[in-house]
């Protein structure tokens, strides 16, 4: 995967597409990312440089629920690509 910008803003538009409100703020989080289930509200570290944001953004949408009947034909494939890497990595 490049880090690029354009591939920052696809992997954003996952969790917005599916409800999520995407927020970069300054924090204390260990991971670089914190998640308000009730509130579907994902905190990024705004620090992050564009590599830092894709791989938290890799790491994070496998534990969102998101409903891929929601995401753009362009997001759905995204997003499984993703669930299918971290099913390769747990083998």
């Amino acid at each position: 995967m490049k880090y690029t910008q354009t591939t920052l803003d696809k992997l954003e538009a996952i969790p917005e597409e599916a409800g999520y409100v995407l927020r970069y703020e300054r924090g204390t989080f260990q991971s670089g990312y914190c998640i308000l289930e009730a509130k579907k509200v994902v905190v990024l570290n705004k620090f992050l440089q564009t590599e830092g944001r894709i791989n938290t953004l890799i790491d994070l949408i496998p534990q969102l629920d998101i409903n891929r009947e929601l995401l753009t034909a362009e997001s759905a494939k995204l997003h499984a690509d993703i669930l299918s890497k971290v099913e390769l990595n747990e083998k």
